[in-house]
């Protein structure tokens, strides 16, 4: 692992899913997914961004997404978290066939404290820069970030994103906030 710490800050995860998994909706999948990781004693979840509606990438007939942006404390390593959200993903129903698949719980690792790894697990995530439906809702949380190998700012990364075209939208009624225990309860 080639790897280098460019500084402190978050774990940030981006959560999605566009089909019902065992406990719902997708939707009510996510929130399933942060009350899991947060009941896991070694993970909290610190804050989340409010859900959005968002169009496959790449488009397709698939149905729409539901995203999202948690920030987490933890003290676990990058490789132990990813593989702790892979096994939250396969507790929820996601089998991995094909790239780029409808799913119904899909959890990547986006920063982990700034750290800079060109081996997996890459960090940053190497497409988030791209994806207006993570640095939308990433901003929601974390409005200073700023990207741990270029050092752009989150609004010059949004800035820098072409179009897209009404297929993003925040959802209704959701909002970001710090995460609560009794919203798992």
């Amino acid at each position: 692992m080639t790897a280098s710490l460019s500084g402190p800050g978050g774990v940030y995860i981006a959560l999605g899913a566009n089909l019902p998994s065992p406990v719902g909706a997708p939707r009510r999948t996510l929130e399933e997914a942060l009350c899991r990781l947060s009941g896991a004693g070694d993970i909290r979840v610190l804050a989340r961004s409010p859900w959005y509606a968002s169009a496959p990438v790449p488009p397709s007939d698939q149905p729409w997404f539901v995203n999202g942006v948690a920030e987490l404390a933890t003290g676990l390593e990058p490789t132990c978290l990813l593989a702790r959200l892979h096994a939250l993903e396969a507790e929820l129903g996601r089998r991995r066939q094909h790239r780029g698949e409808a799913r119904t719980l899909d959890l990547d690792l986006l920063d982990h404290r700034g750290l800079l790894c060109d081996t997996p697990p890459l960090l940053p995530h190497p497409r988030m820069d791209r994806r207006p439906f993570v640095l939308l809702p990433l901003r929601e949380i974390a409005p200073g970030w700023r990207h741990p190998a270029t050092g752009e700012t989150i609004d010059a990364l949004i800035q820098a994103l072409p179009p897209w075209r009404g297929d993003l939208a925040p959802l209704p009624e959701s909002v970001a906030r710090a995460a609560t225990a009794a919203e798992c309860a």
